[in-house]
């Protein structure tokens, strides 16, 4: 009855981390639009949407952001990690997107 506990339990705690990683995601890739409709440009964009991140996540997250039309969208693409933050990762990202209207001066 214990592995049967045990094994419930991982599994438990990957579906939380799973779930972590798509609330950093989404709030990642609100913070990178943030920055990009303030008119502080691609790479302040991209420096916001790692900001938040804890470090963990940071190695294998990529941020990108991009402005058309007047209209700012950030993309942040997370490795989910296997049982511990900053271990191994599912061979699988969690994407994050926002959009925003770009301000004017």
């Amino acid at each position: 009855m214990t592995p049967l506990i045990i094994l419930t339990l991982v599994l438990v705690w990957q579906f939380v981390l799973l779930g972590y990683t798509f609330t950093l995601a989404g709030n990642a890739a609100d913070e990178a639009v943030r920055a990009g409709t303030a008119s502080e440009g691609q790479a302040a964009c991209e420096e916001a949407g790692r900001r938040n991140l804890p470090s963990a996540w940071q190695g294998g997250a990529t941020v990108a952001c991009s402005a058309s039309g007047g209209y700012v969208t950030a993309d942040v693409h997370l490795e989910v990690p296997v049982l511990f933050p900053g271990s191994i990762g599912f061979p699988f990202t969690v994407d994050g997107h926002a959009g925003a209207v770009q301000e004017e001066d």
